[in-house]
C-alpha cells in the first residue's frame, strides 16, 4: 500500500463558492485573527481566503481590495475594545454617592483600555490603523462597530454621568472625550510599543491608576 504524501494531505482545498455559511463573515473572522497575531500588517487578502478555504477571486464579491477588509477589521476590534469596556463599567458596583459611582465608572473605562491594549495588542492597533492616504471616506472613529459598540460614545455617556453627579462642570463637559482619550491612549501606546513595553504588569497597572485620576481631576 503506498505511503500517503503528506503534502497533499496538508494542502487547504480551494473552492470557488462558499458552501458553509457565510463567506464574508469568515473572511472577516479570518481578518480578525490574523490581525489579533500580527496587528494590522497581517492582514491580507490573499491568506484570509486560503483560511477559510476559497479562491482568491470570491472575496472580491464582499472585499474589493484589502483595505477594504481591514476596515471591517477595525471595526470589529473598536467594537471588541467597546465591550471590553461595557464588561468593566457593568462590574462597577453601584454607590448610594453618584459622585463616587461616576468615578469609579470613568476609572473603569480607562483601566479596560489599558488591559485591552496589552492583552490583545494586534487588534488594537489594527482598531487605530490609518486609513490609506487615497481613501476618499477615512473610517470615523466614533463610528459604531459590527455590534454596535463605540469606545468614543461609551467614554462620552460616562462623561456625561460624570456631569450629572456633579463631578464634571458641565461648562468643562465639551471635547473632554479628547482629552481623556488622548491621554489614555498614550500610555497605552508607550506601554506596548514604547519604553515601558519591558515595565513588569504590576507597575504598569500602578502607572494606570495614577494617570486615570490624574485625568479625572484634570478634567
Amino acid at each position: 500500500m503506498p505511503a500517503a504524501n503528506p503534502v497533499s494531505q496538508a494542502r487547504t482545498p480551494v473552492r470557488d463558492t462558499y458552501r458553509h455559511g457565510d463567506l464574508r463573515r469568515a473572511l472577516l473572522d479570518a481578518g480578525i485573527e490574523l490581525a489579533r497575531a500580527g496587528g494590522p500588517q497581517a492582514v491580507v487578502l490573499r491568506e484570509a481566503t486560503r483560511r477559510a478555504g476559497v479562491a482568491p477571486n470570491a472575496a472580491y464579491r464582499h472585499f474589493a481590495n484589502r483595505q477594504a477588509l481591514l476596515d471591517a477589521v477595525r471595526m470589529a476590534a473598536l467594537s471588541a475594545l467597546a465591550h471590553a469596556m461595557e464588561q468593566e463599567v457593568a462590574s462597577v458596583r453601584r454607590s448610594r454617592n453618584p459622585a463616587a459611582y461616576a468615578r469609579d465608572c470613568l476609572s473603569a473605562v480607562g483601566s479596560a483600555y489599558l488591559r485591552f491594549a496589552q492583552e490583545e495588542t494586534g487588534l488594537f492597533h489594527a482598531g487605530f490603523a490609518p486609513p490609506e492616504p487615497v481613501e476618499a471616506d477615512p473610517p470615523d472613529p466614533a463610528k459604531a462597530g459590527p455590534g454596535g459598540l463605540n469606545p468614543f460614545q461609551l467614554l462620552g455617556s460616562v462623561l456625561d454621568r460624570m456631569v450629572e453627579a456633579g463631578v464634571l462642570p458641565a461648562t468643562r463637559r465639551p471635547g473632554a472625550e479628547y482629552l481623556a482619550w488622548s491621554a489614555v491612549h498614550g500610555l497605552a501606546l508607550l506601554i506596548i510599543d514604547g519604553p515601558l513595553a519591558g515595565m513588569p504588569r504590576k507597575e504598569t497597572h500602578a502607572l494606570g491608576r495614577r494617570l486615570l485620576d490624574m485625568v479625572e481631576k484634570g478634567l
